[in-house]
């Protein structure tokens, strides 16, 4: 069939040597719709920002910077950096199929349906944001206290943090349930706390960094922390924290593949012809399609995809890249700036080295510098931002859990629409989430700062996966014109190599500490 043929007439499949249909049916034909303006492109990757803010941004890169000031920071800015590239390859596809990334891999072997689900899950139900918030909660309403026993200081008067960060999910839940469509309700809450947080993080940065701070970071990260490289021994921090922080600089795990579920319910490119997911309570059905489609390959149809494609580069560098640098060397440079002196450790500083305690010691350095009231402002602020990502990772964990199961195994069931499997997914992700909280209840310790390790650290392992998948699709599964050229291919290959050699490393060092 010739391409003038085609650009005619929709829904004809799209044929194998155009974009193989693999293991579900062929994708269709329809005309690209043209690209909109920059300003309204605008959204799914300030979600994705958001959903970086809680984790690596506001938790792990001012802890390990507290531990061991900026020997790894450079691995941040290089982590960082992977996943733009990483984040535009899933973008790619979406843009050109309507599909998301992982619909993508499944058409290469269904096996990935059951593969990505598990990882989606089991990193995601942990409820580490939730956990963070009611921390911080707790220290707001009620004074806390470090006490020193057996050799590490605690914080007593941690009260009702379960019970707190239970209802906080239940709130999330009950905001993601009542908006009629989804992704607007999302993008809308994601675009005002993220400016929140922009806006107070650089008050605080103005008021605190010193210039020998920022003289550390520059130097430490040009050289790649030369001599050391990566943290000793000595900081305490393991193979697992770092692997966990070079994949939550920035979303991290299957938060990123979310990227493209974003871009189908925002209408970027073919997701225009897809449809979105509703609320069944409060919104109105729309006509969702799991398989996608691609355009015919026409002058006018070429041109809108270079327009889309350059749009969607500079929204995702702008909104996601400069949004994430921006906040990861902010904090990092509080964290320092609250806690070293002329890289020297503050005296008294040593007792904030356990758990979540340093954003303890952060606010109160804030108080005492500014005054008590400035205290309670950097602890919501801090509230703001972890259930910024605690309210993104449920919608965006969900929303890919969905799209696996009705892409793989429900596609022919109208019973079990997109809309019943997300709600369903949702609150089956609060009640176990909740469940797991409850084991604190009966003695089983579950720290904030442990959950986000683990979750991180399973999370860096998943980025090696995907790398190279996304690697091979967007290579030789897209046609020429629209796959990844080979500069874009060699970034990925090493997004394959850095992620999996810290995956690899951190594995390696945590059998020998079980065996060893």
């Amino acid at each position: 069939m010739s391409e003038k043929s085609t650009a005619s007439q929709t829904d004809l499949p799209v044929p194998p040597d155009v974009i193989p249909g693999g293991t579900l049916p062929p994708l269709r034909y329809r005309d690209l719709p043209a690209a909109v303006p920059l300003r309204k492109m605008l959204g799914p990757s300030i979600i994705l920002a958001g959903l970086a803010l809680g984790s690596g941004e506001f938790v792990l890169w001012p802890y390990i910077t507290y531990k061991s000031q900026f020997v790894f920071f450079w691995a941040c800015l290089l982590g960082v950096l992977t996943q733009y590239f990483l984040n535009m390859e899933i973008t790619r596809w979406a843009l050109a199929t309507g599909e998301s990334a992982i619909t993508g891999f499944v058409r290469l072997s269904k096996h990935w349906a059951w593969v990505f689900l598990l990882l989606n899950i089991i990193p995601w139900m942990i409820p580490a944001w939730a956990t963070g918030a009611a921390q911080l909660v707790s220290w707001l309403i009620w004074e806390p206290e470090l006490v020193f026993e057996q050799g590490v200081y605690t914080i007593s008067n941690e009260r009702f943090v379960t019970w707190i960060a239970i209802a906080s999910m239940f709130g999330c839940g009950a905001v993601l349930t009542a908006g009629p469509v989804i992704y607007e309700t999302v993008e809308r809450i994601q675009v005002l706390l993220v400016s929140i947080v922009i806006v107070l993080i650089l008050i605080l940065a103005c008021w605190f960094v010193r210039w020998d701070s920022v003289v550390a970071l520059t130097s430490s990260t040009v050289t790649f922390g030369f001599p050391d490289f990566i943290p000793g021994p000595d900081s305490g921090l393991d193979a697992i924290a770092l692997l966990g922080a070079l994949a939550f600089a920035g979303a991290g795990g299957t938060m990123n593949l979310g990227q493209s579920n974003y871009i189908k319910d925002k209408g970027y490119g073919m997701g225009a012809h897809v449809g979105r997911i509703t609320s069944p309570i409060t919104g109105q059905v729309e006509s969702v399609t799991e398989i996608g489609f691609h355009f015919p390959h026409t002058e006018e149809n070429w041109a809108r995809w270079r327009q889309w494609w350059r749009s969607a580069s500079w929204e995702h560098a702008l909104s996601f890249l400069a949004t994430c640098v921006f906040c990861l060397v902010l904090l990092a440079l509080i964290s320092h700036s609250v806690f070293y002196e002329n890289e020297t450790l503050r005296p008294g500083a040593e007792q904030y080295g356990g758990k979540m305690n340093f954003v303890l010691g952060e606010a109160n350095e804030v108080g005492r510098t500014i005054s008590p009231v400035a205290r309670s402002v950097f602890l919501v602020m801090g509230i703001v931002i972890l259930l910024t990502t605690e309210f993104g990772v449920l919608d965006a964990a969900t929303r890919i859990s969905t799209d696996i199961v009705k892409v793989a195994w429900l596609r022919e069931n109208d019973d079990w629409s997109e809309s019943r499997l997300y709600y369903l997914f949702l609150w089956s992700c609060i009640l176990v989430g909740s469940g797991i909280l409850l084991l604190a209840t009966v003695g089983i310790e579950v720290g904030a700062l442990k959950l986000f390790k683990l979750t991180a650290a399973m999370n860096g392992g998943v980025m090696f996966l995907y790398s190279g998948l996304l690697l091979y699709v967007n290579r030789y599964k897209l046609p020429a014109g629209v796959r990844i050229n080979w500069w874009r291919s060699l970034i990925l290959i090493w997004a394959v190599v850095f992620f999996g050699t810290f995956a690899i490393w951190a594995a390696g060092s945590t059998l020998t500490t079980m065996f060893g």
